[in-house]
């Protein structure tokens, strides 16, 4: 409840609802391009798909692991409040900055910067070269002004409650899902495999691809390894914001049990669908090709337009359709799956500011029940990071900050098993402690690879979390010096 105005979290998300968020939040555009960087970097048909796998397995493990932690601490913040919960208050805010710095912002940013995109394949004059205004230091095209004005318009809905909120994300959920079925349907059953024969010859056989000539050099040994790791950086992006369902705790009807299932069943469906799509690509498309080359099959997977490897899929059978049809359906995914991140992200916000580490007036509720203070704010700093150019930099970096993160929410599951082992737990986690054990790991390691083979991007997600030290220390001395006038 909020403290100052006597308003409380409406507890309004069923099981469907909390998966919808689940889902809603992790299908964006993602799956309609990383994969081609996938492709370049891999080369091979098998691993790519392998790789699919693995970050599925890896995201459903966690599911289960912080289904655990949400049905013991069942309150608006989630992650967050795992964090504090399980090391200390630091960790928690540590999180919490570079999720609104980086994570929840950039992310929906780069969402809003996709929506605009594939809104230019309908309207042309929507696009990052039709310039509106030109300050020298920024340019704001008409492209951003679409992505700002879908921001707000997201953010104004969900401060209307969470009623609205959830109305968006169950729309636009169920109509991608149904969209995606349709066209996993269509590349099953009736798309040529016009990819097999090319594909079969070099399954399993990983290669770099130069992405000038589409020259493969073969990967062995810990080339291979750093190939794979940094590969999965695109299907971590791709799967991630699946947890957001916990921030929003407060406003799950029986939390402790419907939070658990929505992380599971929400993440298993997702991660069917993504690996479905790879399927498709691989089996009409070959991996391998030539940049210059004159056709959507000459190119190959690696090798399309843009990186826009879902339109290349569907052109065999719809042709010059068939971007204008790949449009709008990244335009009412991704519109859906930045409600979910817009929605989910002001309750850590609010969080933190119940905790005195936000401003206070983030901690209060509006007259219909939800953090519209948190929403504006969140809404101000991730249309500024759109204006600025940056967030494409900033998403970059982030993926090892989110692997941090993860990795001690996972490993928090063995903190508190300790700390407390009385505390009930109306789920825990499936095989424990193997799989969370598995996810610890797993994610260990991909950090590792990325810290000795891709550097660049590492290092600014680490300074990232780091600065959030001395901001804590100076937020507390501010909060203490406040307190004892």
């Amino acid at each position: 409840m909020d403290g100052e105005t006597g308003k409380s979290f409406k507890r309004s998300l069923n099981l469907i609802d909390s998966t919808a968020i689940v889902v809603g939040s992790m299908i964006g555009s993602g799956i309609f391009i990383v994969t081609a960087d996938m492709a370049r970097t891999l080369g091979s048909p098998g691993w790519m798909l392998l790789a699919w796998v693995i970050t599925g397995l890896m995201t459903v493990f966690a599911a289960m692991t912080y289904g655990e932690l949400a049905s013991m601490m069942p309150k608006a913040g989630g992650q967050y409040i795992y964090l504090r919960e399980a090391y200390n208050p630091l960790t928690g805010f540590l999180y919490g900055w570079t999720l609104f710095t980086v994570i929840q912002a950039g992310s929906i940013a780069a969402i809003a910067m996709a929506f605009a995109k594939f809104f230019g394949v309908l309207i042309p004059w929507i696009g990052e070269s039709n310039i509106l205004i030109d300050l020298g230091f920024v340019k704001v095209s008409t492209s951003h002004l679409i992505a700002v004005l879908s921001i707000i318009l997201l953010t104004w809905i969900n401060t209307r409650g969470i009623k609205a909120g959830k109305m968006v994300q169950n729309t636009f959920t169920l109509t991608k899902v149904l969209v995606l079925v349709l066209f996993l349907f269509v590349g099953i059953f009736i798309a040529k495999s016009t990819g097999w024969s090319a594909n079969l010859s070099y399954f399993w056989k990983a290669a770099s691809l130069d992405p000038a000539s589409g020259a493969a050099t073969p990967l062995v040994g810990m080339a291979f390894i750093a190939a794979m790791g940094s590969a999965m950086v695109g299907s971590l992006f791709t799967y991630d914001a699946w947890y957001n369902i916990t921030y929003n705790s407060a406003e799950v009807i029986n939390p402790r049990r419907t939070i658990p299932m929505s992380l599971i069943w929400g993440t298993l469906l997702a991660a069917v669908i993504f690996v479905l799509c790879n399927f498709v690509y691989v089996k009409v498309l070959p991996l391998r090709g030539i940049p210059n080359a004159g056709s959507v099959v000459g190119q190959g997977m690696a090798f399309a337009t843009d990186d826009r490897l879902g339109t290349a899929a569907i052109f065999g059978i719809f042709g010059e359709y068939a971007a204008i049809i790949m449009a709008v359906l990244i335009m009412i995914s991704t519109f859906g799956c930045n409600n979910g991140l817009i929605l989910s992200g002001a309750r850590v916000y609010y969080a933190m500011a119940e905790n005195k580490l936000f401003f206070k007036k983030i901690g209060n509720l509006n007259n219909k029940g939800v953090p519209a203070n948190g929403l504006i704010i969140q809404c101000v700093w991730a249309c500024l990071l759109c204006l600025s150019g940056s967030y494409s930099q900033l998403l970059d970096y982030v993926i090892f900050a989110v692997l941090i993160f993860y990795a001690l929410t996972n490993a928090g599951v063995f903190v508190l098993r300790r700390k407390w082992p009385n505390e009930e737990r109306a789920y825990k986690a499936f095989g424990y402690p193997v799989i969370p054990a598995i996810c610890v790991i797993l994610s260990v390691v991909i950090m590792v690879i990325l810290l000795i083979y891709k550097p660049k991007f590492t290092w600014p997600g680490l300074i990232i979390v780091a600065l959030g030290i001395p901001v804590y220390y100076i937020w507390k001395a501010r909060t203490n010096k406040i307190e004892n006038r």
